[in-house]
Formats: C-alpha cells, structure tokens, sequence
C-alpha cells in the first residue's frame, strides 16, 4: 500500500454558494486519509496555465472529454475575469494516506460525468455534468477537482507549492463590498473534537456559517504547542476564576446540603467558594490546554517540548464581510452549550464548555492577536509537500 499525498480543490463557485461546509463534510467523513493542511488560493493566470497542462488528455473517450472540459473550465472560472468585481478563490485541501488518490477519486468525489443512485460522493450531490439529445455538454460544474492517479501527484503538488506563497495565504483584497460596507475579519478555530475520526462535523459546523454570507479568504490546518495554547486562552484564564465560583457554589451545595442537618447560610458558601475558585480555574486551564494540544501542560517541560507542535489538529478559517466578528459570535452561541441558543452550533453540537465545537474571536483586537499566534501567514502546505517529495 502506498503512503501518497492527494489534494483536492474547491472550485470558486461552490465556495461562493456555500457549498464549502458540505463538500467539507464529504470530504471528512468518506476519506480513509488524514487531513494535514489547507490553504487559500487566488490563482493568477501563469499557475492556471501551468495547471492545466498536467490535466493529461488520456484514457477512455468519456475521460477525455472530461478532463478537456475541465482545462477550459479552470481557464475560464480560476482567473480573474475583466469587469467581474470578484477575484476568485479556490481551497486547496492535501490529504495523506494509503492509496489516498484512488479512494478520493472513486469513494470520496467520484466521477464527474455519472452520478451514482445513493447520492453519496461530492459530485453527486454537488456536481453538474449535463447534455443535449446531440452529446453536446450544455453544463458543467465539477463542484472540486482532485488529482486523478498516483503519477499526476508529484509535479501537481510541486507546482501549486511553488506558486503558493505568491498565490496562496490571506486573500485580503479578493472580494468587493457595496458602498458604505467596511468588512471585517474574524478567526474561526475548528476544534480538536471536529477531527476525531471520520466525520462530518467541521463540514456541518461551516455549513451553518455560511448563513452569514460571510466569505473565506484564509484556511491553515494547525497543530498547536503548549506555548501557543497557553497564550491563545491567556484572556480566559485571567476570567476564569470569576467564572468558576458560580460552579464551585453550585457543587458545595449540592454536596452539602445533604452532609449536615442545619442549613448553610449563603455567605458562607461564597467564602468557601473564594478559597476554591483559584484551584477550580487553575484545573479547568489545565483541561482547555490538554484539550487543543493533546498534552498535558503539567508535564510538558522545557522550551522545547512546549513549543514543539501538539497531538491534535484544529483548523482556523479567516472569515470577511461586514459586521463579521458579531455575527460569527451569533451563530456560534454561548461559551456553555447548554446557555447557547437553540438554533446556535454550540448548542446543537457542543457538548460542555470545553468541547463547544468551535472558538470565534470576540473583538478586533483579539482577531489580530490571535491570529498572531497560531501563525495564520506561515505555509504549512508548502513545507508539507516539499518535505513528503524530499524522501
């Protein structure tokens, strides 16, 4: 079995109708691979032109056909286009696993130009490939494009590394707003527990996102250290003793109330709460940081060790468009899934505060900090590709 890198591309129109949250969730859910970087793409003219001459016209007569129709599609839709107000944008994904490539092409995407009975792929749903009575192609959306055999993938992922600094990363000035509009960016951070096996739940997490039509201009799978982490949450843990003595009230008198035959008065519940709640909130960081890096922090000693990249994977989203922190922050819902309104991610997903699904940044000021600190400019898909190929 060969260990093969994939990726696959999210064509510039799903990303613009929303489809991105549900070829994500395909994606996730039906691949055996691991997923290991993403990153925005604005592609220029000479990478699409490079790209499109590795798209190899070979094979059955329906397979050239298709990849034909898929150079002209690129050509056309992956290039800015005079007169049109928006740059596009294209997410590239890169999978790692034994025979990747086959099981994306035949199980995760399928074929362009026939459908399958069960819906299951992404073309199938998300895919469009019709005819005329003549064999004429009238319409054609190939929803992604992925990288069709084993030989394609190596100067295929070399080319997009290559252009992936001038290319790829933060897509700031690629989508226009009407007049009066001055859009904002928020960081999204898709949690560990969205990576945890095959599954869905980033994809239906981003699903509900895009009813805010807010755009994706940035994506970078990360694995956080200890000293990121610590940093990250370092605003939650100055609040969360404040925080905490709520729930430490609650648990003193849950268990006492049934230890003595008199009644507590309630002043001294909050001392007893006082005395606790530094202890509490100390134990409860510890769990938000064991949580996003797969480390315990009491244990993690040493510069070298704390900086080192966790155990787990998040994936951080860049979001665009007007009013974009509170409406993110709206759809999210309450820190604790069970205060979370009913409609919101947190409460259909969530299951405690510490697996809420996902983290949004509450203020401009934390979106740059943020954002600072997980290292959203650095390429990680380049390092990636450039270190698999170097074997």
């Amino acid at each position: 079995m060969a260990n093969e890198l994939a990726a696959v591309w999210i064509n510039p129109y799903t990303l613009e109708k929303s489809r991105t949250g549900g070829v994500i969730a395909r994606l996730l859910s039906l691949s055996t691979g691991k997923l290991v970087a993403a990153r925005m793409f604005a592609p220029s003219r000479e990478l699409v032109e490079e790209y499109s001459k590795l798209i190899v016209t070979k094979g059955s007569r329906e397979s050239k056909i298709v990849r034909e129709e898929i150079r002209r599609y690129i050509r056309n839709y992956w290039v800015p286009t005079p007169g049109v107000c928006d740059r596009p944008r294209v997410m590239m994904l890169l999978f790692q696993g034994n025979n990747i490539i086959r099981n994306l092409r035949e199980h995760v995407v399928g074929p362009i130009w026939k459908g399958s009975v069960s819906g299951m792929t992404v073309r199938d749903t998300y895919g469009d490939y019709v005819k005329n009575a003549r064999g004429e192609i009238t319409y054609f959306e190939p929803a992604v494009l992925i990288i069709p055999e084993p030989a394609d993938a190596e100067p295929t992922l070399k080319l997009w590394a290559r252009y992936s600094d001038r290319d790829g990363g933060l897509l700031y000035n690629s989508c226009r707003y009407p007049a009066g509009v001055r859009p904002q960016t928020t960081l999204v951070l898709m949690k560990p527990e969205n990576f945890r096996g095959q599954s869905s739940l980033a994809g239906n997490v981003m699903d509900i996102i895009s009813r805010t039509g807010l755009r994706i201009i940035g994506a970078k799978l990360i694995r956080m250290s200890v000293e990121q982490a610590e940093e990250f949450y370092g605003p939650v843990a100055e609040a969360l003793p404040e925080r905490m003595k709520g729930r430490v009230i609650e648990t003193l008198k849950y268990c006492l109330r049934t230890s003595f035959d008199f009644p507590i008065p309630e002043e001294i519940y909050a001392k007893m709460a006082d005395q606790l709640k530094d202890l509490k909130a100390r134990q409860e960081f510890h769990q938000i940081i064991q949580g996003m890096t797969g480390l315990d922090p009491g244990e993690t000693k040493g510069v070298k060790a704390r900086r080192a990249p966790g155990k787990e994977k998040c994936l951080a989203l860049i979001y665009q468009g007007d009013r974009a922190v509170s409406r993110i922050r709206e759809v999210l819902g309450a820190t604790d899934p069970t205060k979370a309104g009913w409609a919101t991610i947190r409460r259909i997903y969530g299951h405690s505060i510490n697996q809420n699904v996902a983290h949004a940044s509450d203020s401009p000021a934390n979106v740059k900090r943020e954002m600072e600190i997980i290292r959203v400019e650095d390429n990680s898909l380049k390092k990636i590709i450039m270190e698999f190929y170097r074997k």
